[in-house]
């Protein structure tokens, strides 16, 4: 059967549309903010269509929004534009991410052109999965973004809009609206993009307050320097807490005793006695500065670095300590202001877990922990993922009690496993230092390959030893320290272990000719 369709007799605009692209993770008011300005231009009465293409997921992929706006045009009334779906690479007037990776993924995709686009971004981070399973440090370097951003945009905008949105109450959508309007590159008022704030009925109030405090913050950044940099990070001793006394007699005399180490040490030693004291008890700060103070006082780099690994090392993640950290009133507080709930909303808080036998076992007494290990049917019983509500006193109280084990932590088989490991450390540490400060240094800082739980700490405590028996290997040469760098650089970027294989048999052919 054949169909015809009549022509339509409404009329195309030819006119050009403005476009706008807007990147945005799930939870950052993407869709809100798109709204917002699709409403701005309705109020005008302009032509405005938006469309998106979502995200794999909320923290592996954004999604992408995008809007084209027109203005009417009085001379050939009656006719309506057709508006593009998706944005071309190298044809689009705004680019918005709300977080600065955001931005750089938009500049990739060639969203951003010299010629004409306004790039508006959040410099905050919001760490990609990439960046937080990498041992290490994983995190991109932001500054790399803004000198792309610097030359592939006609004008460049960004600032720390989430701490605006955290200071005045609302969300990043809020700030970046108010970046828009503050850039002017809509043909709006300020008092319309007010009154679409005040239609959508919804927070207003916050969103004002965060709305205003964006534009002019995007208003001051367009007048210095066209080439934005970066904010500086403060320098690191700001960053560490005061080596001072809180009231605590115990505490205050472990203090006592670290105030009499080098000055220059004294941040990150008020930083380790903290989280070892956190972690066990005030005589768990006192071992801390017991192996401190074993260490050469006059090489300060190397004291610095050995107070801040055995700190992480003392410190490490086990069953026990994840229960008291998930179970701390504090928490709950810093979620609920995270999700932003109301004092007369409900919070349901679910917890993910996915024990091992290791981990289990781990907090038994040594030789039960390792009878309990060789048993395969408990391994299957417990070798399963679970769901535990932890707002519910059920869940709650199962995890306060296995955190109340903390008093009996010193007796258990992980504990005695993680001190043998951590005592085979210190004492290469300090068998080097007493002859190359350099290597000893390098050895300390390989201690970063070691962190986490279950197979994540396994597998970098593995690439971890195979660095240690290398260094046994290179003690005496003149380059060691620097063969130990290089390895444990290798080693935080080598998921499976082929690469530090390959870097470790290289420093095998150092010897065949020796």
């Amino acid at each position: 059967m054949n169909v015809s369709v009549a022509p339509t007799s409404v009329g195309l605009s030819q006119a050009r549309p403005i476009s706008i692209a807007v990147l945005a993770m799930g939870g950052q008011g993407g869709g809100v903010l798109v709204d917002w300005i699709v409403a701005l231009a309705e109020r005008r009465g302009w032509f405005a269509q938006s469309t998106s293409v979502p995200g794999v997921a909320q923290r592996t992929g954004a999604t992408i929004y995008y809007i084209e706006m027109i203005a009417p045009d009085p001379s050939r009334p009656g006719r309506s534009p057709v508006l593009s779906l998706m944005p071309a690479p190298g044809k689009v007037d705004i680019v918005i991410g709300a977080e600065l990776m955001e931005a750089g993924r938009a500049m990739l995709r060639g969203l951003v052109s010299p010629d004409r686009t306004l790039l508006i971004g959040s410099s905050h981070r919001s760490l990609a999965v990439v960046e937080k399973t990498a041992p290490g440090d994983g995190t991109a370097d932001a500054a790399q973004v803004y000198d792309a951003a610097n030359v592939a945009a006609n004008r460049f905008i960004a600032f720390d809009m989430a701490e605006i949105a955290d200071a005045t109450g609302s969300v990043v959508s809020s700030v970046l609206f108010g970046a828009l309007a503050g850039s002017g590159a809509l043909p709006f008022a300020v008092e319309d993009f007010e009154a679409t704030i005040r239609a959508a009925g919804v927070g207003v109030d916050a969103s004002l307050r965060a709305f205003t405090a964006g534009r002019e913050r995007a208003i001051a950044t367009l007048k210095q320097d066209p080439k934005i940099k970066p904010a500086a990070k403060p320098p690191l001793a700001k960053r560490f807490p005061t080596l001072a006394p809180i009231g605590h007699a115990g505490y205050d005399a472990l203090v006592a005793r670290a105030q009499r180490l080098p000055v220059e040490s004294h941040g990150i030693v008020a930083a380790g006695l903290r989280r070892v004291v956190d972690f066990q008890d005030v005589a768990y700060g006192s071992e801390y500065l017991d192996r401190l103070e074993a260490m050469p006082r006059d090489a300060i780099g190397l004291l610095q670095a050995f107070a801040k690994y055995l700190a992480v090392a003392m410190a490490y993640d086990d069953v026990i300590r994840v229960a008291d950290l998930k179970t701390r009133a504090g928490r709950f507080d810093r979620v609920r202001r995270e999700v932003r709930a109301g004092d007369d909303q409900v919070l349901a808080v679910t917890e993910f877990f996915h024990p091992r036998i290791e981990e289990m076992a781990g907090m038994l007494p040594r030789r039960l922990g390792e009878r309990l290990e060789r048993s395969e049917w408990i391994a299957r019983l417990i070798d399963r993922g679970r769901k535990l509500r932890t707002t519910a006193p059920s869940a709650f109280l199962l995890l306060y009690c296995i955190a109340g084990l903390r008093r009996f932590r010193r007796g258990s088989l992980r504990h005695a496993r993680e001190m043998r490991h951590l005592d085979d450390w210190a004492q290469r540490v300090g068998k080097f230092a007493s002859g190359d400060i350099a290597l000893a240094t390098a050895v300390c800082e390989a201690r970063r390959l070691v962190g986490g739980y279950s197979d994540t700490q396994s597998r970098g405590e593995s690439k971890f030893d195979k660095v240690m028996r290398a260094s046994e290997r290179l003690a005496g040469r003149p380059d060691a320290a620097e063969w130990v760098q290089r390895l444990t650089k290798v080693a935080l970027k080598d998921a499976d272990g082929t690469g530090l294989d390959g870097a470790l048999r290289t420093v095998e052919t150092l010897f065949e000719d020796a």
